[in-house]
């Protein structure tokens, strides 16, 4: 398996000048998939801290372990982050999250089987302003889309599709007719189920706080050469606008944001999820919806 940090760059602009670090601008928008009673992803800022959790939708006849369930686990996952944060400001993300993680343990209150293999779990992607830089975090499948004086870089953790696609060929070598795509199903996410939090497999907020070390990480300044200029975080719900439909590309998803605002961008992945089906690789015909843009504006 190669290395799970792609990052594709397009474009330039001239740096933004030195001087005071510009002021971070946030719009944010989440959408439960149409028909689903809860929305299993949460966007949130506390302070200078933006962030994105998709909780893993639990499988129509699997067991978790757990009494609580996705959209719980996001709830207290992202308020703990923000404890985390708040409590040590100077600790790297990583460590915040695993802190989150551990304390989000606790809050089970002894009720739920955390080593069970199908405990609730949560992508994350943060993004932190701190004077004249951000520190960003990206673990499993929702990606960061960051617009630089340098181009678009997408952060994106491949390590959740690389086991998925495995799995996917495994069960495609397997004799036609030996079994019915449900049975396919059910034991390709029982196999997946035991990859999660593994090495070789991949890494997701769950009941490990280790998994928090195996984030991808970065900093970027807000002024000078390399500066940030707009940032999308991204739940998969909506980056499928990309890389799923194929609507437009990464720079054509900041530009959409950018006019039409989160709203925008997730009423045209429900409008491709309606009009486009074929297109569907996930069983569920629609998913929850998530984006917050931030834009770095001069102080006034």
């Amino acid at each position: 398996m190669g290395a799970p940090d792609r990052r594709y760059a397009i474009g330039s602009r001239p740096a933004r000048p030195a001087g005071e670090a510009p002021v971070m601008r946030v719009r944010s928008a989440s959408d439960p998939a149409p028909g689903r009673p809860e929305n299993e992803d949460v966007v949130f800022r506390i302070g200078p801290l933006v962030g994105v959790l998709d909780g893993a939708t639990v499988p129509e006849g699997f067991d978790t372990g757990c009494v609580h369930g996705p959209a719980w686990y996001v709830r207290h996952l992202a308020a703990r982050i923000g404890l985390a944060i708040a409590a040590r400001p100077a600790a790297t993300l990583m460590s915040s999250l695993a802190a989150a993680i551990l304390a989000v343990r606790a809050d089970h209150g002894g009720t739920c089987d955390l080593d069970h293999p199908g405990t609730s779990s949560s992508t994350v992607c943060l993004l932190r302003e701190s004077g004249d830089r951000v520190d960003y975090l990206v673990l499993c499948d929702s990606p960061l889309v960051l617009d630089t004086d340098r181009g678009i870089e997408v952060v994106t953790d491949d390590r959740l599709a690389d086991a998925v696609a495995d799995l996917r060929r495994n069960a495609a070598a397997l004799p036609d007719g030996e079994t019915d795509p449900a049975t396919r199903f059910r034991r390709a996410t029982t196999v997946q189920r035991t990859r999660m939090n593994r090495t070789h497999g991949y890494w997701a907020a769950a009941s490990d706080p280790d998994a928090a070390y195996h984030a991808l990480t970065g900093t970027l300044p807000l002024r000078g050469p390399g500066a940030l200029r707009r940032a999308a975080l991204l739940s998969d719900g909506a980056s499928c606008a990309v890389d799923q439909f194929g609507l437009f590309d990464w720079a054509g998803l900041l530009e959409v944001l950018t006019v039409a605002g989160p709203e925008g961008l997730i009423d045209r992945v429900r409008a491709a999820e309606r009009d486009h089906p074929e297109r569907l690789r996930r069983r569920k015909r629609t998913d929850d919806a998530s984006v917050v843009l931030c834009e770095f504006a001069p102080p006034a």
